[in-house]
């Protein structure tokens, strides 16, 4: 049995989760500093999310972002994670995305999902009983927006009369779409079906992560249906990642966030949760069992992080890319120096790029004996020839 593969993309899905109590403006402007950051540190993808309310999830049009870290950066891909189609009249999003792709020059991915807090639907009318099936009719429209088609459609909420993209994508490339995927399988379902990216929000989650290799059959399965060959290198996995030099000054470092996302998951959901009434707890119930929304965090050291990758590669079979979840957990500088940390020592142990490093090293060691005497041997004779060159 083909062993499965590890990941050879790496990146960073920012919903954000931020504090209500601190300046937004500022912690925008941070945001954008990891961006760049990011880009800088050799990071491939960055994420950011469409949210409306509750506070903490304070970007509300990713495009406007991801437009004003285009700026900021030079290479890393910019993914809207994502746009909550039920809100969109889908010709207008799909022209936003455009622009952003011809702002960035080719550097935008649409990522889709049918919203993730009920209060945003709330707000807007839309019924989540009604939210998948909407995103389904809207995906539908942008695909075939995307690929230069010309589109009249109707549904009971929106209406397209021969609509068709008057930018389109950066110099006629393909732009990708992925589609977000929890636990069911509609997002599965949905990409297999267009022939596009899938998305895996709830990799972390002991529920997703059981359900991570029936998704993928299922959209393998809805690939063949509709005559699409499936592609491992597009799918993405999310988990949020804490690094430090030890395990116990992750976790510590971890306490100064942790209380927070508690708070804002006692929130929404009306309850107490159980064993995290102190910080400590709370780190200690997301490592273990996890915290719903947030799943079980990785909180340690690079070795940590591999090993949980791997985990996620055995259950899949394989994937693409994989995108840490990053959240408020520790202090700005400790936060930065986690990414570094995994750009240094983790991506090159997953890639094997550190691999012929290694292998020169164990080659120079076992020959040292011949090399270090041939290297004496040379220094004598010329001793022996008093500096005389020949």
């Amino acid at each position: 049995m083909p062993q499965p593969y590890l990941p050879t993309r790496f990146g960073v899905f920012l919903a954000p989760y931020h504090r209500p109590d601190r300046d937004p403006a500022l912690q925008l402007r941070r945001d954008l500093d990891l961006v760049a950051a990011l880009d800088r540190l050799g990071y491939e993808e960055v994420w950011a999310g469409e949210h409306h309310s509750a506070g903490y999830e304070i970007i509300a049009s990713p495009e406007l972002f991801l437009a004003a870290a285009a700026e900021r950066t030079s290479r890393i891909m910019l993914g809207t994670g994502v746009n909550s189609l039920p809100f969109h009249q889908p010709l207008i999003l799909a022209d936003r995305i455009c622009q952003l792709d011809q702002q960035s020059r080719g550097r935008a991915v649409l990522g889709v999902g049918p919203g993730q807090l009920p209060s945003d639907a709330f707000m807007t009318g839309v019924d989540p009983r009604r939210s998948r099936a909407m995103m389904s009719e809207s995906l539908d429209a942008i695909v075939r927006l995307l690929r230069g088609e010309t589109v009249t459609t109707a549904t009971d909420w929106f209406t397209l009369e021969e609509a068709r993209l008057q930018l389109g994508p950066y110099r006629g490339r393909e732009l990708e779409v992925a589609v977000a995927s929890a636990v069911s399988p509609t997002g599965a379902v949905l990409s297999g079906r267009h022939g596009i990216s899938m998305l895996s929000l709830a990799a972390a989650d002991p529920t997703g992560f059981a359900t991570l290799d029936t998704n993928w059959a299922a959209h393998e399965r809805a690939c063949a249906e509709s005559g699409h060959l499936p592609d491992r290198t597009g799918w993405r996995l999310v988990t949020p990642v804490h690094l430090a030099e030890t395990r116990e000054a992750a976790l510590k470092q971890a306490e100064f966030g942790a209380p927070d996302l508690v708070a804002y998951i006692e929130a929404l959901g009306g309850s107490r949760l159980e064993g995290c009434a102190t910080p400590a707890g709370a780190v200690e119930r997301w490592t273990a069992e996890g915290l719903p929304t947030f799943g079980r965090a990785v909180i340690g050291t690079a070795e940590d992080a591999v090993e949980r990758i791997a985990e996620l590669a055995e259950k899949t079979g394989g994937f693409g890319t994989f995108l840490i979840l990053q959240l408020d957990i520790a202090e700005p500088a400790a936060a930065l120096r986690s990414l570094e940390i995994f750009a240094e020592r983790v991506v090159p142990r997953l890639t094997g790029t550190a691999e012929a490093r290694r292998a020169s090293l164990d080659w120079a060691a076992r020959n040292s004996e011949r090399f270090v005497g041939a290297l004496r041997q040379a220094t004598w004779e010329a001793v022996a020839r008093k500096g005389e060159v020949r």
